[in-house]
């Protein structure tokens, strides 16, 4: 019997509640409801807010919790907690302490995949990452899945996966922090401060990280980026083979003036690499380590040559009256922010702001005075951004030329910056910031700023 039969087995019959009703979740409660288990479905929404979400589960018998009180009470034989929702809420903690099995699809998933797994973590570069690597092995020729924070939930999947395939995942500190397994190949990034709004601080942030490595053993392959201090240091704690890659030093793969080494090989020039940026190319460098042994390197040049980057990512939107229009709406963070100006050779207008996730906004002010000529803000941390390019100005005096703009909604911003702009220009949305003010996600943010500028006449 396989794991996937054992977890069959054991849900059938089960009542089972699952937290969220969103995207993710949908392709779940569906599953877990065609395996016979008895499912309540909690969501914070109304019914009139989930509309045919709703009305696709109501038909399958599916039980609600709604509203306000949507965690009143909880209970169950197994609950699946949605991945942004922290493990030690009172709420879950009781319902553990009252006997359930508290888990999450990802976890799950683990424990039943019969396939190889290579999972991509990190502070910044983890989808472009994610998404090279499984270029790169399709390409090659392997029966690839793509799923976690991208693509589609995989434990709906797991059925029609063969032990010689490869799930390439991103996973997020959300859905690692309560992770009791690891890949075959685990790779972080980078790591540096982030989502401190959810995270008790920073160290707790680190660890939910450093879980993607934890329970590796002798064999596998943990894959690090020398430069950044932390990782280097979770590198030195692993228990099988670890994998520097590196824009500054030798190491496994390193750059090399404008080309990408493994040992003594060369594998890639930069100058071959279709989406802008050095950040880019230190994707590259990451995914490179990672398929290394597995994939040629005709492969990975094919790819560098053709790929042309993940939505939302500075995407090109639109050229108009010779102005080019970005939307980078993932840029959640400061630090994304910065390597996305660094992309840039002249000075751009910059439209940010968003949610403020408790993290510092210091470094954003030199960026800011070095690339930025128009500072559009709108959103709860357009006070924090001002502010650090303020103390920038102060501090060296660079910077004070730039025009700070408040934006009353995104189609403000949007004619604010086109108001300035020249021919020549750039105008990018790049928040520094999450989503969560204003939108559901940032593809929804990226998206409308996207219908905006494609309705600018």
């Amino acid at each position: 019997m396989t794991r996937l039969d054992e977890f069959k087995n054991n849900v059938k019959g089960k009542k089972i509640t699952v937290i969220g009703i969103g995207i993710s979740n949908m392709p779940l409660i569906k599953y877990l409801a065609e395996l016979g288990a008895d499912v309540t479905a909690c969501d914070r929404r109304t019914k009139e807010d989930l509309g045919d979400n709703y009305t696709e589960l109501e038909k399958l018998g599916i039980q609600f919790r709604l509203g306000d009180g949507y965690l009143d009470n909880l209970s169950g034989d197994i609950i699946f907690k949605t991945p942004g929702m922290r493990f030690d809420v009172p709420q879950l903690l009781e319902a553990k302490a009252n006997g359930s099995i508290v888990t999450s699809e990802m976890e799950v998933f683990f424990d039943v995949c019969p396939s190889h797994i290579i999972a991509v973590t990190g502070s910044d570069g983890k989808t472009t990452t994610t998404t090279l690597i499984h270029k790169m092995m399709t390409k090659a020729g392997y029966t690839t899945w793509l799923g976690g924070n991208i693509g589609n939930p995989l434990l709906t999947d797991t059925e029609k996966m063969k032990e010689d395939d490869w799930v390439i995942l991103e996973l997020s500190s959300f859905q690692l922090h309560t992770m009791r397994k690891s890949p075959e190949i685990a790779v972080i990034t980078n790591i540096s401060p982030n989502h401190l709004d959810m995270h008790k601080d920073y160290q707790e942030y680190i660890d939910a990280k450093k879980n993607i490595m934890l329970y590796q053993r002798e064999g596998n392959i943990l894959v690090v980026n020398a430069d950044n201090e932390v990782t280097a240091k979770i590198g030195k704690e692993a228990k099988g083979a670890v994998r520097y890659f590196s824009r500054q030093d030798t190491a496994d793969v390193y750059l090399d003036g404008d080309t990408i080494k493994r040992g003594n090989v060369e594998v890639l020039n930069i100058n071959d690499i279709k989406i802008p940026g050095m950040h880019n190319v230190e994707n590259y460098m990451t995914a490179i380590a990672a398929v290394s042994g597995l994939v040629d390197d005709d492969v990975i040049v094919d790819i560098a040559k053709t790929f042309g980057g993940v939505e939302h990512r500075i995407e090109l939107v639109r050229i108009l009256d010779g102005v080019r229009y970005y939307n980078s709406s993932i840029d959640s963070s400061p630090n994304r922010t910065i390597n996305t100006l660094r992309v840039f050779p002249e000075k751009v207008i910059m439209i940010g702001g968003g949610k403020d996730k408790g993290i510092p906004y210091d470094e954003l002010g030199p960026a800011l005075a070095a690339y930025v000529k128009t500072l559009v803000l709108i959103g709860a941390t357009s006070d924090k951004i001002e502010e650090s390019l303020n103390a920038e100005i102060q501090r060296t005096g660079k910077g004070k030329n730039i025009e700070v703009i408040r934006a009353a909604s995104y189609e403000d911003a949007v004619n604010q910056a086109r108001s300035r702009a020249q021919e020549g220009d750039v105008v990018i949305l790049t928040p520094a910031s999450t989503s969560f003010d204003l939108f559901r996600n940032f593809e929804e943010r990226g998206n409308l700023f996207k219908k905006i500028v494609n309705e600018l006449k």
